[in-house]
């Protein structure tokens, strides 16, 4: 295959993104902190508690759309990098999709109300949600390759991506408790406008996303894929999970989002048993986390010019869980202050702050390295495969989550808290196991990323080789050599 052409235009790399692309690409990434927030936090309760389902039926449908979702993605980036059209390979995706988003996002959040929604129907519309978005989501991440070679530039697309990613899903969060539910949790006309709005939020931020970027990505593929065929796609998908630096990358990013998983899983036990909230710190929650993404915002670009994404990935999972655990410690030592009160909750907010910097420092640093790892194929193979390895990084991070919330369910288990139990009035002893679990697996779990991110074999001096490397055999140099890495 002819790698010249399957390469960017060599000025491309050369210059630097405007700040209008950089912030028409990031702001697709609402709908994906939307939908987030609404599965995270509130689907459960409100089909549970609102709509009447038994809780492990929702819980289990959606973990099946989940695990349905994560082994159809691959098929989603593959059939992105094989997409041939006048507007390109991704932009397709996210007109084609924005509608059917928007749709299956209302529908979630009103189904009718004269009846229990059965196990079956919540599946159906769940799975409609998740491929939707991952229809969108994919081809997006994957247009960053594309936009440019730069090291630094892919950064800053990524850093913009997770500003206004977790912006859309705060967003969300203040609405839900302070507009559409506060009336209490259980209304269901609230979850109704919830939905709507969502709907309408994302429907706006994939569109206006995909027409900011439309003058400077709608053209022509370089070269025309063949058709599609089921047995090419996987042996094209097999081939591009089989690259070395992805399959170390894989190995980090599953550790980092188990961690996730069991931590989101795990949050409000925490904060309701552990250090026992009131209403009024979770109002403050959200502020927080907010807080910490912009640090994140405005700090990871600096970090990976000094020391590169991976170490900044590994040193930054390291200090996260160091400091997300020190409360935890300092509470079985029993140095910590009285829980509840206001010192202890300024406390914790002040680790969670610093804590989920690093913590999203590290996520952010990965999917980042992920474009790397394109060139490094591109030069093994003569193909670009964007879509399969942005599909790739969305199935290791959705399978993983899903462990880390089976981890969460056994830890509560395996501490015999409760069913029902109130703040406050579990046994000691109880709240000391559940911590306990709790801490040691998060910790071998944040160590076990970091080794991985460590050994990333992709460095700013090994892509820039790459990039001269390729560049020479894109314009015919015969005394240029391709190597793998």
């Amino acid at each position: 295959m002819n790698v010249a052409a399957t390469l960017p235009a060599p000025v491309r790399a050369a210059e630097p993104l405007p700040l209008k692309l950089k912030l028409v690409h990031g702001f697709g990434a609402v709908a994906f902190g939307v939908k987030d927030n609404g599965f995270s936090v509130f689907l459960l309760i409100f089909y549970n508690q609102v709509l009447g389902m038994e809780a492990s039926l929702v819980s289990l449908a959606l973990m099946l759309a989940l695990m349905i979702d994560a082994f159809i993605d691959p098929m989603l980036g593959n059939l992105s990098d094989r997409t041939y059209t006048k507007w390109g390979r991704r932009l397709p995706w996210l007109y084609a999709a924005a509608l059917p988003l928007a749709i299956a996002w209302t529908v979630l959040w009103s189904p009718p109300l004269d009846s229990v929604p059965t196990f079956w129907q919540l599946l159906a519309v769940a799975v409609a949600v998740r491929l939707c978005l991952s229809a969108v989501e994919v081809p997006s991440a994957a247009l960053v390759p594309e936009l440019t070679l730069d090291y630094d530039e892919r950064t800053d697309l990524f850093r913009y991506r997770a500003l206004f990613g977790w912006m859309g899903g705060l967003l969300m969060l203040l609405l839900a408790y302070q507009v559409f539910l506060k009336g209490g949790l259980l209304e269901a006309e609230g979850y109704a406008a919830f939905g709507l709005f969502g709907a309408g939020l994302m429907l706006v931020a994939t569109v206006f996303s995909a027409l900011g970027q439309h003058r400077r990505i709608a053209h022509l593929p370089a070269i025309k894929p063949p058709p599609f065929s089921l047995k090419v796609a996987f042996s094209e998908i097999r081939e591009a999970f089989a690259e070395r630096a992805f399959l170390i990358l894989a190995a980090g990013a599953v550790a980092a989002y188990i961690g996730q998983g069991l931590t989101f899983a795990f949050t409000n036990y925490l904060y309701l048993y552990v250090w026992q909230f009131g209403t009024g710190a979770f109002v403050y929650y959200p502020l927080v986390l907010f807080a910490s993404i912009v640090a994140v915002f405005v700090s990871v670009g600096a970090m990976h010019r000094r020391w590169g994404k991976a170490k900044a990935a590994a040193w930054a999972a390291i200090v996260g869980v160091i400091l997300w655990l020190t409360p935890y410690t300092l509470f079985l030592a029993g140095f910590w202050p009285e829980a509840g009160s206001t010192l202890s909750t300024a406390l914790v907010f002040a680790f969670l702050f610093f804590a989920n910097w690093m913590t999203v420092t590290t996520l952010l640093s990965s999917s980042s390295m992920v474009a790397e790892i394109v060139e490094a194929f591109q030069q093994r193979t003569g193909r670009r495969a964007e879509g399969s390895f942005y599909s790739g990084n969305w199935f290791v991070q959705k399978c993983a989550g899903g462990v880390g919330i089976f981890l969460a369910g056994l830890i509560l288990d395996a501490a015999g808290l409760p069913a029902g139990a109130e703040p406050g009035s579990v046994a000691p002893a109880v709240v000391d196991r559940m911590v306990l679990f709790y801490g040691v697996i998060s910790l071998v779990l944040a160590l076990a990323s970091a080794f991985w991110f460590a050994r990333f074999p992709i460095s700013r001096e090994d892509h820039e080789e790459r990039l001269g490397a390729l560049d020479a055999a894109a314009r015919g140099n015969p005394a240029s050599t391709v190597t793998r890495p």
